[in-house]
Formats: structure tokens, C-alpha cells, sequence
């Protein structure tokens, strides 16, 4: 049996400039469901809300109620990485808060060999801090940088009381790692 493959993964924001973005090596064999835990930890989302991927016109999400799951619709407990992803430069989709709708895009950068010694999953790079949960989707965030970033803004004090220390620019690489280490 040969050692499973190491996939690179580019997570995007969709919709935000400056992008937010992170770079993760996971294993081929993860489940789509531990791949979600990567996403949350790595971005630096709470996991408050639901999500779903998206592979070509398949969707793939937790089971939350039998009843109205549809035929288009997998368990992500159930599938792997590598058997949805076959190839680098694959995409797949990823919605985070479906209020909210937090859309991501991921791009297979590269399909390697582990590395002796590596513990995976790794954030490797990364820009900026995501969004503080339930701000409003895109909209609400660009309100939300508006005001921090325009004092005379009326919602300035208002909304930098809610978002506390928030910092867009802020990325912690180690954090996000040590926090990866402790997954599953």
C-alpha cells in the first residue's frame, strides 16, 4: 500500500479585497467533515453555522435531517478528499454560514508526498483576518471596515464596540498551527 498523498490547498474569500486567503497541506484521506474543521481553524471562523462543498454539481454537507437531504446532497462524514479531488488544480467550493454566505473558494495547488516528520494538517501562509462571525456577509464587513476605518462615520463607535479588538490585518500563523495540532 503506498503512503497517502499531501494535498496544497489555496482557501480564498470570495468577494473580500484585500483578499483573505490561507494555504493548508491536509492529507488526501481526510473526510470532508475534518477538512471543514482545517477550513474554521485555519480562517478563523467559531463554527457557529453550517456549511456545505461544492465538487462540480455535487454537494456535499453535514446530515443534518434526513428528511430533507436530497439525492444531490452527501454526508461529508463519508467522503474523502482524494475521492472527490483526483488532480491539482481542482476546485472546490465551500459556503460557511449560509446567512451570512460565507462563500470560499479552494484550489488543489499541489499533490505531494508527506514529509517525514510533518504533522498534518499545516497552514504554511496565509493573509488577513477573517471576518468577525454574524457581521453581515460581505456587506456587512465592508460596513464594518468602513466605519473602523472612517472615525466621522455615524455606526463608528457602535460597530467597534461589537467587533472589540478586531483587526483585519491581523494573521497568526503559529496560533492557527497550534490550534491545527489539536484537531481530532
Amino acid at each position: 500500500m503506498s503512503e497517502q498523498k499531501i494535498y496544497q490547498i489555496k482557501i480564498t474569500l470570495d468577494d473580500i479585497r484585500p483578499p483573505i486567503w490561507r494555504r493548508v497541506q491536509v492529507p488526501g484521506e481526510i473526510r470532508l467533515a475534518e477538512l471543514h474543521d482545517v477550513i474554521q481553524v485555519a480562517m478563523g471562523w467559531e463554527n457557529c453555522h453550517l456549511h456545505e462543498f461544492r465538487v462540480g454539481n455535487n454537494r456535499y454537507a453535514p446530515s443534518v435531517n434526513e428528511e430533507f437531504d436530497t439525492a444531490t446532497t452527501a454526508g461529508d462524514t463519508d467522503v474523502r478528499l482524494c475521492d472527490v479531488v483526483t488532480r491539482e488544480k481542482a476546485k472546490l467550493r465551500y459556503t460557511y454560514d449560509f446567512g451570512d454566505g460565507w462563500r470560499h473558494s479552494l484550489t488543489v495547488e499541489k499533490i505531494l508526498e508527506p514529509e517525514a516528520g510533518v504533522r498534518y494538517p499545516l497552514c504554511l501562509a496565509g493573509k488577513r483576518a477573517c471576518p468577525p462571525e454574524d457581521c453581515g456577509g460581505t456587506w456587512g464587513y465592508a460596513s464594518l471596515i468602513k466605519a473602523r476605518e472612517h472615525p466621522d462615520d455615524p455606526r463608528h463607535g457602535e460597530l467597534l464596540e461589537w467587533a472589540g479588538h478586531y483587526d483585519p490585518e491581523v494573521f497568526d500563523l503559529k496560533a492557527i498551527n497550534t490550534r491545527l495540532r489539536h484537531l481530532h
